[in-house]
Formats: structure tokens, C-alpha cells, sequence
């Protein structure tokens, strides 16, 4: 099949299609019509939906792409399921292109996979052995599964996941190209890895549930960056953190009233059944704190609240440490990535109290009443060391979109792989 050619053009459409359309078609393709040389980058997007619409496979650029303006196309174009083939430009850096399309398609492919076929055990493997094949000399992993959790001490992740028949597991992954054992881990990563939530007994709508197989996309996302960061050379001692669990009900499973006491000895009733990504967290968080990571990132689809405060095209930011936040948004800058911050102070850590324990994991009112991204971004600063310093939550309201959007396919985004990228190499 031959392939569709796009190319950007500097003058307006021809009348037949309107002096303001910003987009026509010639035999064998189509021409996207900006107004000057500048990136333009949303209006790409737009115009590469309505030719997404069409079900075109192949595509490839002709003429004077940059390498921002190619990968803004792309990334409006493959949405679950795509299979076609992409050409990049002769005049940009087809190497670097191919990476960032690699990690993003892995990273999207896995987030798309059914809850059916991405257990927990299944979706620490899937992560562990991809960033294996890009660097077999440097990785080495360990699992900690099931009733191996509670031994260990991971009570967050076994409560979340002892419901279902398919285990939990914490994956802990050590990238570590400098050949000393005793190196210093520069970055360690946490991701949220709930392959399904139903909300547990605080059993969410079967609207709410349709597409919670996007639950973990945290875990994709860092795993997308980790390799995404392998591939254009990351020299740096990084360790991986996945909480793997499937949120479901059974006689077996967590219930509201409960009371889990975490490794810190930090005490926290549960309050909603359906505010389990922060419980999986916090024993990652406390994971990626012991190994000494001079920087923790965790990423997660956590909370509602997220997703009412910035949309569905941005990440909300949290942290404690003003240099490290500012750094991330300097680097979301730079690759063209929507992160938005917001607010995080110590007192947050106290908004969820609890008359039986040290903290509730939520409050005991719908969607977490207000300032619920806040709170439970307050209630994650609890696990890690430093008093927060060090640290940064991205709380991801744009990892998915069911329906697509006027400027993102359907299916997952893989919004922040390369932001969390640009931090570990730089």
C-alpha cells in the first residue's frame, strides 16, 4: 500500500476549500496550511485528527517538517490500534523520531491492553522485560508477589489486590549502567499499576469502571520514560517501582473500616475502597525512599479531582520541593507536554483525618470533597523521606481518552514520557 503524503504549507488553501480551511487534499495526500514558519503545534493536531478520520494507515512527510511538528502529528494520529507505518523527514533526526514513537507506542499499547490479558503479575513482566531487551547487560529485577508482600512488609499493595484471584506484586527494577553496584540511584520512578478497578466495595458506576483498565497507566508512563531514556542514552543509575494489583471484590477482598499499618508505621483507615492508588503508592514511594534515589517521580491516574481542576489535556504537578517542581515544568516546556501545577503544602497531609488512626486514605464524602488531588497528594508526602524534598507526584488527568478528542486519538497518550525522559538524562 502506498503511503499518504502530508506536508506543511505557508500559504492559504485555495479558494475550493475555503480561504481559512487549514487543511486540503491533493492526489496522494494532504497539505496542512499554516499561517508562518512558527511550530503551531495544536493546530497540527487538529488538522491531523480529520485526517486520522479517514482510516489512513501509511503516512509520510514531504517537504520541511520539524522534528516537534512531526511528533505532534504522530501523536494525534496512532490511536489504539494502529498498525501503519510512519516515513519521517529526510531533514530532521529520524533516529531520535523512531525512540520517542517506540516508547510512546509501548507505552500506549500496554495502558490499551484488556484487564483481561494484563494481570498484575502480567504487566510488572510485560515492563520488566522490555526495558531488559533495551540494555540485557544493565537491569536486573525483583518481584515481590502475593502472600510474599505481607512478609516483606508491602501491606498497601496486598491489601489493594487480595481480593482477586490474580496476585499483587511489587516489581523493583535497577537500571545500573555504571558497572558499580554500590553506585548511587539518581532516579527512582513509582508507578501506579492497577490493571482493573472496579472501586472495590465502594463499587464505582458501570460507567465510571468502563475504562478502568487506564489505571495503570502510571506504571506505563514510567516505564515508557525509563525506556524512552535507555535509548537515547541515559548514563544514570535508576531504579523502577511498580505496585501492581487488580481492585476488585470478594470475600477476600479490603474493606471500608479497615486499618492497614504501613512499613513507617504510619497508620491509615479505609474510608473508600475506591482511593487505593494511594495505598499501592505509598509502599512505593517508602521502596524508592530506602534505595536512597537522590529523586522520586511517581506517576498515576489518581484522582477525579485531577481531572476537574486542568482537563483531560494536562498532568497536575505536585511538590514539596520548589526547584525540583520548577525543573519538571521546565522540562514539560521544552518537549511540548502539558503539565500544570498544583497546590501541595505540608498541612495537606492532614486533610483525611481519621478518628482511628493516624490518617483516613480519603474523606468519607463523594469524589473526596475539596482539594481531593491536594489532599491525596498530601497523603503520598507521608511516605517519602527528606520532608519532601527530592520528590515530584504527577497526577495523570490526560493519560487517557476513550472517544478521542479534537486533538488526541482514543486509547492511551502516553502524555509524560518524555518530560520524565528529560529529567533523567539531564
Amino acid at each position: 500500500m502506498s503511503n499518504f503524503l502530508v506536508s506543511l504549507s505557508h500559504e492559504p488553501a485555495s479558494a475550493a476549500w475555503g480561504a481559512s480551511s487549514k487543511l486540503s487534499f491533493v492526489e496522494g495526500g494532504a497539505v496542512l496550511h499554516l499561517p508562518d514558519a512558527s511550530l503551531h503545534l495544536r493546530q497540527i493536531q487538529q488538522s491531523t485528527r480529520k485526517i486520522a478520520s479517514l482510516g489512513i494507515q501509511n503516512i509520510e512527510f514531504l517537504g520541511r517538517w520539524d522534528a516537534e511538528q512531526q511528533w505532534a502529528f504522530v501523536t494525534s494520529y496512532c490511536g489504539a490500534g494502529f498498525q501503519g507505518n510512519i516515513t519521517w523527514c529526510k531533514n530532521s533526526d529520524e533516529n531520535d523520531l523512531s525512540t520517542r514513537f517506540a516508547a510512546m507506542q509501548f507505552t500506549r499499547q500496554l495502558v490499551n491492553e484488556t484487564p483481561e490479558e494484563l494481570s498484575p503479575v502480567s504487566l510488572a513482566t510485560e515492563a520488566a522485560a522490555w526495558i531488559k531487551s533495551l540494555s540485557p547487560e544493565h537491569v536486573t529485577t525483583t518481584m515481590v508477589t502475593g502472600e510474599e508482600l505481607l512478609k516483606a512488609g508491602w501491606h498497601g499493595i496486598y491489601e489493594v489486590g487480595r481480593g482477586s484471584s490474580r496476585p499483587p506484586v511489587l516489581l523493583e527494577l535497577d537500571y545500573n549502567p555504571t558497572g558499580n553496584p554500590d553506585a548511587v540511584v539518581d532516579f527512582a520512578l513509582v508507578g501506579k499499576g492497577i490493571t482493573f478497578d472496579s472501586g472495590g466495595y465502594s463499587i464505582k458506576s458501570s460507567e465510571g469502571m468502563l475504562d478502568m483498565k487506564c489505571d495503570m497507566g502510571g506504571a506505563a508512563t514510567v516505564t515508557g520514560a525509563l525506556g524512552l531514556a535507555i535509548m537515547q542514552g541515559l548514563k544514570k543509575r535508576t531504579k523502577l517501582f511498580l505496585c501492581c494489583a487488580e481492585n476488585l471484590i470478594s470475600d477476600h477482598a479490603y474493606k471500608l473500616g479497615d486499618i492497614i499499618t504501613y512499613k513507617n508505621g504510619v497508620t491509615v483507615e479505609i474510608v473508600n475502597t475506591d482511593a487505593e492508588g494511594r495505598l499501592v503508592l505509598a509502599d512505593g514511594l517508602m521502596a524508592a525512599t530506602a534505595s536512597g534515589a537522590r529523586k522520586i517521580i511517581d506517576a498515576a491516574t489518581l484522582t477525579g479531582a485531577a481531572v476537574m481542576a486542568v482537563g483531560k489535556e494536562f498532568n497536575a504537578i505536585f511538590s514539596l520541593d520548589e526547584e525540583f517542581q520548577a525543573s519538571f515544568l521546565s522540562s514539560a516546556q521544552k518537549v511540548h507536554e502539558p503539565h500544570w501545577r498544583l497546590p501541595l503544602m505540608t498541612w495537606h497531609q492532614d486533610q483525611c483525618a481519621s478518628p482511628f488512626a493516624d490518617t483516613a486514605n480519603s474523606r468519607a464524602v463523594k469524589g473526596g470533597g475539596g482539594g481531593g488531588a491536594s489532599n491525596a497528594a498530601g497523603f503520598l508526602s507521608r511516605f517519602v523521606g527528606n520532608d519532601g524534598r527530592g520528590w515530584v507526584h504527577i497526577d495523570l488527568a490526560a493519560a487517557y481518552n476513550r472517544n478521542g478528542t479534537d486533538i488526541m486519538p482514543n486509547g492511551a497518550t502516553a502524555i509524560g514520557i518524555r518530560t520524565i525522559a528529560d529529567q533523567l538524562i539531564g
